[in-house]
């Protein structure tokens, strides 16, 4: 018996160490796959997939799929940048102005439909502007001072030459310093020739500089009948305009705060110091003429008077309606200073029809407007 049971564990014990047959094997790898698959998908499952570091790739029609083009790409020529002002067109209901008007010369600029509503004279035709440069010598120092508080010394060699030319002055003494401020309201209600001279040597560092300037500043706006050779308007017959390009300056003036601000104030006081301990009370050579609000449903907000014997007596101004609807008269060679003030009262009425215009009328005999 006991040989017996020695026999059956003997013969386990040699079936356990025989290895696994093939069948076997193939078994046990489908089993671990199986296995594999299921822990990937429970991995999946919970966490997600995966992503690549390759963007997914749409599948795209032929014709949508970029290609390199076959040719040379054709560069263009580089336009240049659209004027900042443009010549104006007549109106259809334009009106050629003669015997309405004392000034030789004028004219009536709608700034928003960019129209002349009406002219006396040649809208083209060079006239001298006097002190109605100071509106362009105004624009372009503007867009050269960063520092309003800044300060130049007034000197003899900016002086001597105005007195000499017996140039209207603002009032400023030799070795007194001056704020870029009040330059430009010296310049503008006075129409103070000494200002010009010192904004110019401020910002170009000499009145010639400074005039070039001007001059590159026409050619940018693109006038065809101008030409400076000083800052102040005195005369020189190789310093002109015309009556459409000085309201063109006038438009372009407006469009900086500093200067539409000189232009469009009645009185202004400068800063106090040794020379003027009360400053210098400066007021408007236009405003002293009118309040502004002498024709009906428009004001006239600003503007620059002008005047030398060739030039006869000039102003430009700008006037808006209630709506903000902006015109611009500019007149020259009125034979008294309050010529060019009553016949921008005319001109404006044009617009609104609430001042009389002789020969100006509509079918029942009442003043027509040009709007």
């Amino acid at each position: 018996m006991e040989k017996f049971r020695r026999c059956i564990i003997l013969s386990s014990t040699r079936r356990a160490k025989q290895p696994l047959s093939q069948k076997g094997m193939l078994l046990l790898l489908m089993i671990l796959i199986v296995l594999v698959a299921l822990s990937t998908f429970v991995i999946v499952m919970i966490f997600g997939a995966p992503k690549s570091k390759y963007p997914k790739r749409e599948h795209l029609p032929p014709e949508a799929v970029e290609t390199e083009p076959t040719t040379e790409p054709t560069t263009e020529e580089p336009t240049e940048p659209p004027p900042l002002v443009s010549y104006p067109a007549k109106a259809e209901n334009f009106q050629q102005l003669n015997e309405q008007l004392d000034s030789e010369h004028a004219i009536l600029l709608d700034c928003e439909s960019n129209e002349i509503l009406a002219c006396k004279g040649s809208e083209s035709e060079h006239i001298y502007p006097a002190s109605m440069t100071k509106v362009m010598t105004l624009a372009v120092a503007a867009e050269h001072i960063e520092d309003w508080d800044a300060t130049i010394t007034i000197t003899n060699e900016m002086l001597a030459p105005l007195w000499a030319d017996n140039a209207s002055m603002a009032g400023f003494q030799v070795g007194e310093e001056v704020t870029m401020r009040d330059l430009m309201y010296g310049a503008a209600l006075p129409s103070g020739a000494d200002a010009t001279v010192a904004l110019a040597t401020a910002t170009a560092g000499s009145e010639e500089e400074f005039v070039a300037w001007m001059n590159e500043k026409v050619e940018e706006l693109g006038l065809k009948d101008t030409h400076f050779v000083n800052t102040s308007g005195l005369y020189d017959e190789n310093h002109y305009t015309s009556m459409t390009d000085i309201a063109l300056i006038m438009e372009y003036a407006l469009m900086n705060d500093m200067a539409r601000a000189a232009l469009s104030t009645p009185d202004y006081t400068t800063a106090k110091n040794d020379f003027h301990p009360e400053g210098i009370y400066l007021t408007s050579t236009m405003f002293n003429k009118m309040y502004g609000n002498e024709v009906q449903g428009i004001t006239i907000k600003g503007g620059k008077t002008g005047y030398t014997d060739e030039a006869g007596q000039c102003l430009v101004s700008y006037a808006e309606t209630a709506k903000g609807h902006r015109y611009i008269v500019a007149s020259s060679f009125g034979y008294n200073k309050w010529q060019p003030v009553y016949d921008a009262f005319k001109l404006y009425g044009i617009v609104t029809g609430t001042y009389p215009l002789e020969g100006v009328t509509d079918e029942n005999g009442a003043v027509a407007p040009a709007t």
